[in-house]
């Protein structure tokens, strides 16, 4: 298994943990609906991601199997 496999799973992880912690951080500060749109931003990332890899995951399903 070779690190590019597993590279989109440390992208999305590193982008949640990021995430979190800009939540916590302001929560703490008292900022809540800045916590909130860092979790809404997050997450909208996350799934530009997934969207993107759902695409790939598709095209190369196509190509394998000839669905030209």
């Amino acid at each position: 298994m070779d690190f590019n496999d597993l590279k989109p799973i440390f992208q999305i992880a590193g982008v949640g943990f990021i995430a979190a912690i800009i939540h916590t951080v302001c929560k703490q500060a008292g900022k809540e609906d800045y916590a909130h749109w860092a979790t809404l931003l997050g997450f909208i990332v996350v799934m530009y991601m997934v969207a993107n890899y759902l695409g790939d995951l598709f095209s190369e399903v196509k190509r394998v199997f000839l669905f030209n």
